[in-house]
């Protein structure tokens, strides 16, 4: 998957990405010929091998599961917190991401996917694009390991004039980074149509 759209970026294929990294073994087959010419059943003044030239050198095992001569991810800590209010027609969000370590998050992006579809026509950020009738995704930019909060704000329309909406928030993309507690960027909110707001 590849969305461009002034600055956002989605990530590649993960299957390119497993197929760039994939180590393929050739193994030798035993009994193979030891040279073109060799007749079978022809008697030999050397000493019986094993099929495997002389020159190879024995492959050391990996661990199953482990890729060979990958260095580890980098590790970030992607937080993402702030509310949702829904009243007259309108759904208001507003989002605090921040990176609380230990690496530093070249890009990020948030993916909002709601429980009734939006309206066709939305005015939305200039980073966020819609995925579809009912989710958007939105680009954080880069974010520095404790650095500063980046901040975006929606005001979205949903169609048919629901009664309240429920908002799942995730983080769909890290710039790659390892994130050990997924726990703070992964978010669900239930808004009535009352005008409060509720915090995530």
């Amino acid at each position: 998957m590849g969305l461009t759209r002034r600055g956002l970026l989605m990530p590649l294929s993960a299957a390119a990405m497993a197929a760039a990294m994939t180590v393929l073994v050739t193994a030798v087959v035993p009994g193979a010929a030891a040279s073109a010419g060799t007749s079978p059943g022809a008697p030999s003044s050397e000493a019986p091998t094993s099929g495997v030239p002389a020159s190879a050198a024995p492959v050391p095992e990996a661990p199953v599961g482990e890729v060979v001569g990958t260095a580890p991810l980098p590790e970030a800590d992607l937080s993402h917190h702030g509310y949702v209010s829904f009243s007259n027609g309108h759904i208001a969000i507003r989002i605090r991401s921040e990176n609380l370590g230990p690496s530093d998050v070249t890009a990020s992006t948030v993916r909002l996917r709601f429980s009734a579809p939006l309206a066709v026509t939305q005015e939305l950020p200039y980073d966020c694009l819609r995925s579809g009738k009912a989710t958007v995704l939105c680009e954080t930019g880069g974010l520095r390991s404790g650095g500063g909060a980046r901040q975006t704000a929606l005001d979205l329309r949903p169609a048919g004039g629901p009664d309240e909406v429920i908002v799942r928030l995730d983080t769909v993309w890290n710039g790659g980074v390892r994130d050990a507690d997924p726990k703070n960027n992964v978010h669900q909110v239930l808004a009535p149509a009352t005008g409060d707001a509720y915090a995530f």
